[in-house]
């Protein structure tokens, strides 16, 4: 069995898909798995994997499911994941050459089954950092301390000991919907496990027009139940007041959208979020105008 495995969602993507393809056959070290989750892709996308298969050049798993959005391919990912360590690499995105090796030899001198798996770090194309390093003398650390007490900023890259997902919830999927924040898995994990830190790139990363990075405002809308979801959860386990604000206002906002006014169903801040539901109208009417204005721009 390999040790790890490569995983990518895609969803219409078979222009770009080549870019992980590419990448992985020239691993210098090429002890994983390659599992695609095609989430219910129109283009050719099945065609050019077929394609790879044929070649033989790296171990590749397809799966085609109907499309459920990037929570619903990543459901899918973990339940047939068999590995001890595991990775997503978006379908937009590609390894260094030496990203397993690097991972995997890391892991071999430090892993255990105390953490949770590796906090590493991403870079564009360019070479540059996305954000800012972790501190050279942190050697573990959970995403909240990162990001909230050592200011640590920008997106990282997390392979996870898959035996540790498996014990929380999959994503929930909502009729209608295609979108629920990955980070509400990553905030459970992060109160029973630390994640050893690092500090070397393991992914390059780009940010294409149709991701959903760069279109959060019109996903709000799209996909109110997904983010009253996400927002339930980031009350349940944030500390920090500020945040905790703007997350009860995020959910009022997503409660509108939905409009059934359930601002206190499984709500673990319901005395917060009573008294930020003024101020959660306003917010409410922001977002709104934001994605009119994102529209306009667009036309």
């Amino acid at each position: 069995m390999k040790s790890i495995t490569v995983f990518t969602p895609t969803y219409n993507r078979a222009y770009c898909l080549h870019q992980v393809y590419d990448s992985l056959i020239v691993q210098t070290n090429q002890n994983f798995c390659w599992l695609i989750i095609d989430d219910g892709s129109s283009d050719n996308t099945k065609e050019l994997v077929e394609s790879w298969i044929a070649l033989d050049n790296i171990d590749i798993r397809y799966i085609y499911q109907e499309n459920q959005g990037m929570h619903g391919a990543h459901n899918t990912a973990y339940a047939h994941i068999d590995t001890e360590l595991n990775v997503c690499i978006d379908s937009d995105d590609y390894m260094p050459a030496d990203a397993i090796e690097i991972i995997l030899n890391f892991w071999k001198l430090k892993g255990n089954d105390s953490v949770a798996g590796i906090v590493a770090l991403d870079i564009d194309k360019k070479g540059d950092y996305i954000g800012t390093k972790m501190p050279d003398d942190i050697k573990k650390s959970t995403l909240g301390n990162l990001y909230h007490n050592l200011h640590v900023k920008g997106d990282k890259k997390l392979i996870l000991r898959t035996e540790v997902v498996k014990k929380y919830p999959p994503y929930p999927i909502f009729k209608g919907e295609r979108f629920v924040p990955l980070g509400t898995l990553y905030l459970m994990i992060d109160q029973d496990y630390e994640l050893l830190c690092l500090n070397k790139p393991v992914c390059v990363v780009e940010y294409l027009e149709d991701g959903s990075s760069l279109n959060i405002y019109k996903q709000y809308k799209k996909n109110p139940k997904g983010f009253r979801y996400s927002r339930q959860v980031e009350l349940k386990y944030m500390s920090n007041y500020k945040k905790l604000i703007l997350k009860s206002l995020h959910l009022i906002s997503s409660t509108f959208f939905i409009g059934d006014f359930k601002f206190f169903h499984k709500n673990p801040r319901k005395i917060l979020t009573f008294f930020c539901l003024p101020a959660g109208f306003i917010f409410h009417l922001f977002i709104n105008n934001k994605i009119k204005n994102e529209s306009t721009s667009n036309h």
